[in-house]
């Protein structure tokens, strides 16, 4: 019996591999495709992240599909809420028919012989193959299974439990304990404010502090249009409305960081009780937007400052004891329990091991192409977001792309597509952002370049036309 064959294989059935099926039946109606999910549910971050408060960050008239509005109260939502919201994309369209549940892609060889892709999977513990002419990888770029831990001294001395936010326990009882959140990044100013609902005090501990603003989870202005507008024609009026805002934003801050950081500091010093713990608690070494900017809905962590339920402490871990946490100030900060909010570890490809006609593809060796496939890699897509924006802008492009390149393909007759660098790209890294777990990654991923189509911009607007109308054969070789 023969490998099973299908024209595109998706990985991945989180928010981008559930977008991408949809713009595969819908644009490329004649193409036959499947996605494999490691897992044995839909959702992917969604469905994996399980910890007290859990929500995104980006609207979700942004972070929502363009083709499916989002019809809920609140423009920045709670996690269980987006998993619903895929999960219904899913059923709604039949997407969910095409994924195969408990599929881990492990390799993937290339035969330029064949133009085929061979996958190698292992599925509910055995070892399978499948073939596909063009593979598309919608498993984001960090680890589902290991998250980072930096090397903290003591860590083992501990007596009581020490969670990852990544792999939280569903039966933690933290009702009227210690709880001390070792990060200053977006899950740390997420958890805080949710576990001050139970938790006896909570101390976000930081080494150094992240800007912090604080948004409405309901949209006003959203609410408004929704009223007057029929249901997709308000979504796509909303939608237009947060990507400039947020885009006018990010601009401001990257070419105005002297005019941005008064603001961003003013805005913060209004929210807090005690306006002198703006310094040293919310005022970054680095300029606004170098790293994601951290959001909170409803100003929800101020309020638990202010409260005096939770607190944050600015300073360097000497060493854990056993009830808690030696700083090198000289304080003691007592705990019954301990969260590792320490960052994620990103996996290029979801750790997929590539052969291209026998040879090792060494990721880091490759500038993207359009920020989604490879040089010198034929038939093979990655679906990355904007690292300032919300994650679907530019997936669902990347999505849209993919699908426009496969329909050149068959008007052409072509079987195989491969980006070719005809110039010296000038390596840059990938994502530009200074964030620990992106510094931390950066020998391990893809480059980019200093002009298109090797440079991957971080915006929307300019991505929008080239994306959807853009030259499809440039720097493009078709066999």
């Amino acid at each position: 019996m023969g490998v099973e064959h299908v024209d595109v294989l998706v990985v991945g059935a989180g928010l981008s591999g559930i977008g991408a099926g949809y713009r595969l039946q819908t644009q490329c109606p004649d193409r036959t495709y499947a996605i494999l999910e490691a897992r044995d549910s839909i959702g992917g971050t969604w469905d994996l992240f399980r910890y007290p408060g859990i929500r995104s960050d980006s609207d979700m008239y942004t972070l929502g599909y363009p083709f499916r509005p989002w019809r809920g109260e609140k423009s920045i939502s709670d996690g269980a809420s987006i998993l619903q919201y895929v999960r219904d994309t899913a059923a709604e369209y039949g997407i969910d028919s095409k994924i195969r549940f408990g599929h881990r892609v492990v390799s993937a060889s290339w035969s330029s012989i064949d133009a085929t892709w061979t996958v190698r999977v292992l599925a509910h513990g055995m070892e399978t193959e499948l073939s596909c002419s063009f593979l598309y990888l919608c498993s984001g770029y960090y680890s589902y299974e290991s998250a980072y831990l930096p090397d903290i001294a003591g860590l083992g001395d501990f007596s009581g439990p020490v969670v990852h936010p990544q792999f939280w326990p569903d039966d933690l009882d933290y009702e009227g304990k210690k709880v001390v959140v070792i990060g200053s990044g977006a899950t740390a100013v997420t958890l805080v404010p949710s576990l001050a609902e139970k938790a006896e005090h909570v101390t976000m501990l930081q080494r150094s502090p992240s800007y912090v603003m604080s948004l409405p989870s309901r949209d006003l202005i959203a609410t408004r249009i929704r009223k007057h507008l029929p249901d997709r024609m308000s979504h796509r009026v909303i939608r237009v409305k947060n990507t400039v805002t947020s885009l006018g934003f990010y601009q401001l801050c990257q070419r105005l960081p002297r005019l941005a950081k008064p603001v961003l500091r003013r805005l913060t010093k209004h929210h807090l009780r005690d306006g002198s713990t703006v310094d040293p608690h919310f005022t970054p070494r680095y300029r606004p937007w170098d790293q994601r900017m951290c959001l909170v809905p409803d100003a929800d962590l101020f309020k638990a400052l202010n409260s005096g339920v939770a607190e944050i402490v600015t300073d360097h871990i000497d060493t854990v004891t056993e009830k808690g946490v030696q700083l090198k100030s000289g304080d003691h900060l007592d705990a019954d329990i301990l969260v590792t909010a320490t960052g994620l570890r990103l996996v290029p490809a979801g750790g997929v091991e590539f052969m291209v006609d026998g040879e090792t593809v060494d990721l880091a060796r490759h500038y993207t192409y359009r920020g989604m496939m490879l040089s010198g890699v034929p038939n093979l897509a990655l679906c990355l977001g904007y690292t300032n924006a919300s994650w679907t802008l530019r997936a669902d492009l990347a999505s849209l792309y993919v699908c426009r390149l496969l329909n050149h393909m068959r008007r052409g007759g072509y079987r195989v597509a491969r980006p070719q660098v005809h110039h010296d790209a000038s390596p840059q890294p990938l994502l530009g952002l200074t964030s620990g777990y992106v510094a931390r990654s950066e020998s391990i991923l893809p480059k980019q370049g200093s002009r298109s189509p090797w440079l991957m911009r971080q915006n929307y607007l300019l991505d929008l036309p080239t994306m959807r109308f853009g030259r499809i054969g440039e720097a493009m070789e078709f066999d």
